[in-house]
């Protein structure tokens, strides 16, 4: 007994782990002092190392095989023509010729009325009314059969994602075993860049819809099984205690027990599902997907503003049409369950065939009659809406230039500067010693582990260097992500107000393809990488707000309203009720906000990022590099999941502290 109290005195007095982190990133910059600029492992834009030639000559032969190989022949070939006519099949009935007609199964009228009948009967007037007037735009905008062929390959993409990644999520809800496995998969999915897998995917699927298909899943499944998954586990263990003494099995519990109670977060994957799917519009275009991302495209090879600003418009449009119809059936069902007021099967068979008969009639007049197949020209507004945006763009790029520049300065040379000097400048093996150290520290044993295992990976690729860069750029803009995520999160938590004042701001950041406020962004910043850094932030912070907004509404109303009774002033309920108790919400919000943060690092490269987008897109658009472009994905990859596992690791720390228990090794 006096051996056990010695060691813990002992262990008592060791330095807080604050001041340990202190001691190590003073030793790192003694260390770059010293030892600064010695095996950096430098290499140059065209240089290759012998595994980037294996990985080009990997793909060559894959090239060459497709039409001999049986695993093609009897299987992706299969695969590639169920995709292409599902899509084809949903294109043919609201947006190409098809039948041997000049004009789809069903014109503007039908698709307008069949989408507002579907909003009417599952959400309420006000969301059919925005239904109504959302699918008339894309008309207005003069982009009905693009935007109609956006939405068919959305719609076919959103609906595999989701019959795959909801039952996957459940799953992962319900098992350990199975979370642990699939997480890395899911890493490695939402982090590889699209542009990595493009190129792949086309050897497999050839261009067109399937190989847009399964790069959209790609991007759109995670999602769906993450944060199903996260609402699974937020069903409290002494309502299943409940549950369970009621003697209910755990099949029984699952459908009345833990899907109703975790409904709302389920919602929110359906939404980030959807958001993703349509974020992938534009790239998705460059291996020649239908829709509205090759207007932008096209748009974006002279800098047309304007034209990229209504397409973008559109594609936002439709985000929010879809979001809100979700949303509203969600919240119908439950209202009406709470209030005790399900109606009859027999009324609501009457609505529905009241509705639907409505539609029909309107559908069947746009199948016969060419004013109600095809939009009228003369309502097209869309040359107003690219003239205002055009117009908008010269007058910021000409009034705000001072105060963009004096911002990038300070972010570039008081932040990102000096800590990308110290990345990149240090030798390796420094600064895997020193990544390792703070993993130990803030995380666990585990955590360390992975993080030399992926940083002597990133080594073994050849673009050390290379990731150091990214690196730095990364985390500035996780934090900017995570300090915009919990102010305005918080604040659509807290308020209803804000939250309809702040979503359709956020789905639009969301939902707007980053090659459309890439060009603004450009004439602001110039192509740096702040305008990288600036652009993953757009794309990543409605993701994080969303996300901590949702944890702090999951905070019982009952726990709120006893702090403000005991006195607890609004700081002190957002700082010691509500945040602590939506920490996993916030945890999520940050794994997602870094995980969205890399998958913009391609984008970054073309705008003057350089380091491992730039390999990427060249490897992407040169034959001879495109070895080296796969190599700089897989390094992504692994920085993603380093990254992903040293903060969850911190996280269950943190947990384990504030409720007196053991960190997890």
């Amino acid at each position: 007994m006096a051996a056990v109290t010695a060691v813990a005195a002992r262990l008592h007095k060791l330095p807080d782990r604050r001041l340990l982190l202190a001691l190590v990133v003073a030793a790192w910059v003694v260390g770059w002092a010293v030892f600064g600029g010695r095996d950096t492992q430098q290499l140059g834009g065209a240089e290759l190392t012998p595994l980037h030639r294996d990985l080009s000559q990997a793909m060559d032969v894959i090239d060459d095989s497709r039409n001999t190989n049986p695993f093609f022949l009897y299987f992706i070939n299969y695969i590639r023509l169920f995709l292409d006519d599902a899509v084809t099949f949903v294109q043919a009935l609201i947006s190409q010729p098809s039948f041997g007609r000049p004009l789809p199964v069903l014109g503007w009228l039908g698709v307008v009325a069949i989408a507002t009948a579907v909003a009417l009967l599952y959400g309420n007037r006000k969301v059919a009314a925005l239904a109504a007037a959302g699918f008339l735009s894309f008309g207005l905008l003069g982009l009905w059969q693009e935007s109609m062929d956006t939405l068919a390959l959305t719609l076919t993409a959103v609906a595999l994602s989701l019959a795959v990644g909801i039952p996957l999520g459940i799953w992962a809800g319900l098992s350990d075993r199975f979370l642990r496995l699939v997480t890395p998969v899911l890493d490695f999915m939402q982090t590889m860049p699209t542009f990595v897998y493009l190129a792949p995917l086309t050897l497999f699927f050839l261009i067109g819809p399937a190989s847009a298909t399964v790069a959209t899943m790609i991007y759109a499944v995670p999602p769906a099984i993450r944060i199903t998954a996260h609402g699974i586990r937020q069903v409290s263990p002494e309502t299943m205690e409940a549950g369970a003494s009621l003697g209910a099995t755990p099949t029984q519990a699952l459908r009345h027990v833990r899907l109703p109670m975790a409904k709302q977060t389920i919602i929110v994957g359906v939404n980030q599902t959807i958001m993703a799917a349509l974020s992938m519009a534009t790239i998705a275009a460059l291996i020649d997907a239908p829709g509205l991302g090759k207007t932008v495209l096209k748009a974006l090879q002279t800098l047309d503003v304007g034209t990229a600003f209504n397409a973008g418009l559109a594609i936002v449009i439709m985000a929010v049409v879809l979001d809100r119809v979700t949303s509203a059936a969600s919240r119908r069902v439950e209202e009406e369950r709470r209030a005790g007021r399900l109606r009859s099967a027999r009324w609501r068979r009457i609505e529905v065939a009241g509705v639907l008969g409505v539609a029909a009639v309107l559908a069947y007049q746009s199948y016969t009659y060419l004013w109600a197949a095809d939009f009228p020209i003369e309502a097209n507004v869309g040359s107003y809406v690219r003239q205002a945006a055009d117009t908008g763009s010269a007058w910021v790029q000409d009034s705000l230039v001072t105060y963009t520049n004096a911002l990038k300065n300070a972010l570039t040379n008081g932040l990102l500067n000096p800590f990308e000097a110290l990345l990149t400048g240090s030798p390796w093996w420094l600064v895997c010693l020193v990544a390792v150290a703070v993993a130990l520290l803030v995380g666990s044993a585990r955590a360390a582990l992975v993080t030399a295992v992926g940083l002597l990976v990133v080594l073994a690729l050849g673009l050390w260097q290379d990731s150091m860069v990214t690196l730095a750029s990364t985390l500035v803009a996780t934090i900017l992500v995570m300090v915009l995520g919990v102010v305005a999160g918080v604040w659509m938590g807290r308020s209803d107000r804000a939250d309809t004042l702040l979503r359709p701001v956020l789905d639009a950041g969301q939902t707007m393809p980053a090659f459309v406020y890439l060009v603004p962004i450009l004439g602001l910043f110039g192509p740096t990488r702040f305008t990288a850094i600036i652009a993953a932030v757009v794309f990543a912070a409605p993701v994080a707000i969303k996300l901590v907004a949702e944890g702090i509404r999951r905070v019982s109303p009952t726990t709120v309203e006893a702090a403000t009774s005991a006195g607890a002033g609004t700081w002190q309920l957002i700082s010691k009720v509500q945040l602590p108790m939506a920490r996993s919400g916030v945890t999520l919000a940050a794994s997602q906000g870094l995980i969205y943060v890399l998958s913009m690092v391609v984008v970054g490269g073309l705008v003057g990022a350089g380091a491992l987008g730039y390999d990427v897109v060249a490897g992407f658009s040169q034959h001879e590099l495109r070895g080296k472009g796969l190599a700089a994905g897989i390094a992504i990859v692994v920085l993603g999941i380093v990254l992903d596992r040293v903060m969850r690791a911190a996280t269950q720390r943190a947990n384990a502290a504030a409720h007196g228990g053991p960190a997890r090794k």
